[in-house]
Parts: C-alpha cells; sequence; structure tokens
C-alpha cells in the first residue's frame, strides 16, 4: 500500500542575526542552509495496517506525512501510495487518501459543519446516494447528529475534531494519514477518537498511518512503530518487541507496607505514592518476587506491568544520541 525508497527532503532555510544591519545587508546577499528533514527514509506498509510513526519534534514525522499526501515534493527517493506517485496528485490518488492534522481545520468557521460535508461532496464528486449512506455511517460512528447544524464556531475542540473526521472520510478513503488527531482533546473524547479509528480500519480495511505525542493513542491502535529522529529510520517493528528490548524489566506496584530492606532485596523502587509502591524486577525473578508479596500480610492492589511508552521512548532516544550508529534499525 506504502512504499517509501531512500526519501529525502531538505530545505533551504535563509539564515541571518538579528538587527537592522543584517537585515539590509541580506537584502543584497543571503546565507542559506540546508535543513535534512528527512534524509534516507525508507519502509514499506500493507494494506490495513495500523501504524504508529513516532519521534521528538523537529524529528521529520509530518515532513514525511506531507511528502506521502502529495503536498511537498521528495528531494530525492522513491515514494508510492498504492501504486500512485503522491507528487503527481492525481485525482485517483487523491479520492483514495485523506491527510488530518489535529492543528489545522477545513470547517468553515461561521457555517455548520453539513455546508462542508456538502463541499467536500461536490469537490470529490461523490454520489448523492452514495454521501447519504456514507454520512449516516460517520454521523453514527461518531455520534454526529445533534452537531451538524450548528455553527462550527460553537461546537467545543472535541466536537470539532469529530465533525473534521466526518468532512475527511466522506470519499472514503483508504489510506489515512493522522497527524496528532486527538491533541488537545480530554481523555474520554481521546478514547472516542480511537475507537473510530480502529472502527473505520476494520470496516474498511483502511490503511493508517498515526502521528501523535500521546503514548495511549499509538498503544491502543498501533501494532507497529516506526520511529524517525532527526530524520533518519531508528527502529521499525512491533512495538511490544521494542519495549521488550529496550526495558524488560516488569514493574510491580502495589499497596502495603514493605520494609526497606526487603524492597531492596525484590527490585528496584522507581514510584512512591504514599502507601503505593512500584518497583522495577527482572523478568526471570518475577515469580519469586510476586510469590513474596502475595504471602505478605497487607498487601493490595497489586498489578504488573510493562513500564511505560514514554520512558521506553525516552530511553531509545538517549541511546541513539549516545551511540548513533548502534542506533538505526537494520
Amino acid at each position: 500500500m506504502i512504499e517509501v525508497r531512500d526519501l529525502k527532503k531538505h530545505f533551504k532555510v535563509h539564515k541571518r542575526p538579528p538587527g537592522l544591519a543584517a537585515a539590509l545587508r541580506s537584502v543584497v546577499r543571503r546565507k542559506f542552509e540546508t535543513v535534512k528533514a528527512v534524509d534516507g527514509v525508507s519502509f514499506r506498509i500493507e494494506r490495513g495496517e495500523r501504524v504508529g510513526f513516532l519521534g521528538p519534534n523537529g524529528a521529520g514525522k509530518t515532513t514525511t506525512l506531507k511528502v506521502l499526501s502529495g503536498l511537498l515534493h521528495p528531494t530525492a527517493g522513491e515514494v508510492t501510495v498504492d501504486g500512485h506517485r503522491p507528487q503527481k496528485r492525481s485525482h485517483a490518488f487523491l479520492r483514495q487518501i485523506t491527510l488530518v492534522m489535529g492543528q489545522k481545520q477545513q470547517l468553515i468557521w461561521d457555517l455548520p459543519p453539513a455546508e462542508t460535508w456538502q463541499l467536500n461532496r461536490a469537490v470529490f464528486g461523490v454520489d448523492g446516494a452514495e454521501f447519504e449512506r456514507t454520512l449516516g455511517e460517520l454521523t453514527e460512528l461518531l455520534d454526529l447528529k445533534e452537531l451538524s447544524q450548528k455553527p462550527t464556531r460553537q461546537l467545543s475542540l472535541g466536537e470539532r475534531m469529530k465533525c473534521e473526521l466526518a468532512a475527511a472520510l466522506l470519499h472514503k478513503p483508504t489510506t489515512l494519514f493522522l497527524d496528532e488527531p486527538t491533541i488537545g482533546l480530554d481523555v474520554s473524547m481521546q478514547v472516542t477518537i480511537r475507537e473510530f479509528i480502529r472502527e473505520y480500519n476494520q470496516r474498511h480495511d483502511a490503511t493508517v498511518m498515526l502521528t501523535s505525542h500521546y503514548m495511549d493513542d499509538v498503544v491502543a491502535l498501533c501494532p507497529r512503530v516506526i520511529v524517525i529522529d532527526g530524520g533518519h529510520i531508528i527502529h521499525d517493528g512491533d512495538l511490544r518487541a521494542l519495549v521488550k528490548s529496550m526495558m524488560p524489566d516488569k514493574r510491580v506496584s502495589f499497596s502495603g507496607a514493605v520494609g526497606d530492606d526487603v524492597l531492596a532485596r525484590l527490585g528496584k523502587v522507581v514510584a512512591r505514592d504514599g502507601v503505593r509502591t512500584t518497583i522495577e524486577v527482572p523478568e526471570d525473578k518475577l515469580r519469586e518476587v510476586v510469590g513474596h508479596l502475595l504471602g505478605g500480610e497487607g498487601i493490595t492492589d497489586f498489578a504488573i506491568e510493562d513500564p511505560p511508552i514514554e520512558d521506553v521512548m525516552r530511553k531509545l532516544f538517549k541511546d541513539k544520541a549516545n551511540h548513533p550508529r548502534a542506533a538505526h534499525a537494520p
């Protein structure tokens, strides 16, 4: 569905010091610096996959999505989406993809979402009967019935995002590029958006490529993750395998009083909040530690979890910074 081979996207950026004199000099002589936003990225995504595309700010995530959707032309390399070259922006290609950016909106501010939906129907040439069927499906999945006739400016951020998703999916695209779709939303609305994305993926066998700084989005939706940093891919593979390779120890949380000397023998204490303690335990000692804790008196609210994905990502980026060559995925 998506194939990227040695993709590079470089920008020339004008650099000058502050001040009037420097501004005047730049009129006749400008100095440019080449910024390598994406520098030799390769990956392949099959139809129906849900893939997280992760990295710190400035890593090249949004630039890659814009190249894949045809908004930017690559400096070098080859990119195909379902057999199409995105930079040609053919009608057949545009009918198959959508790009949703959480920080941008296409809804007309002073008009109700229904007006934008009708506009998009005309732009994509969607048949009237097909439009009504698709809108009915989206209205059911996203609970839009009470929102369609309200002016966009009167909708909450979460309500606007639901209407944005409907506007982006009215032409039934088979490839979804989602850039921070839950940014700024409360926890309840984030869950709603995640459930909708999963449902759409399953109903239409749609390919989903998702960027998000909310790791809960990634854990809930993406079995596979591609991690990019400094324009290079540093990991491409199963999310659970990444967690196990970077931080193989388990985290055991419990409430109750346990002496410091006992805790030191059981594992490494990573958090303490009142009577609740979290320790890090090697997997081969997990059974022994669990047995010891369960045999003690007053131990309640027992839980065993993997380390938070945020901690895993921090360690991955730190290792990449300390050992740039070793951190690159094969």
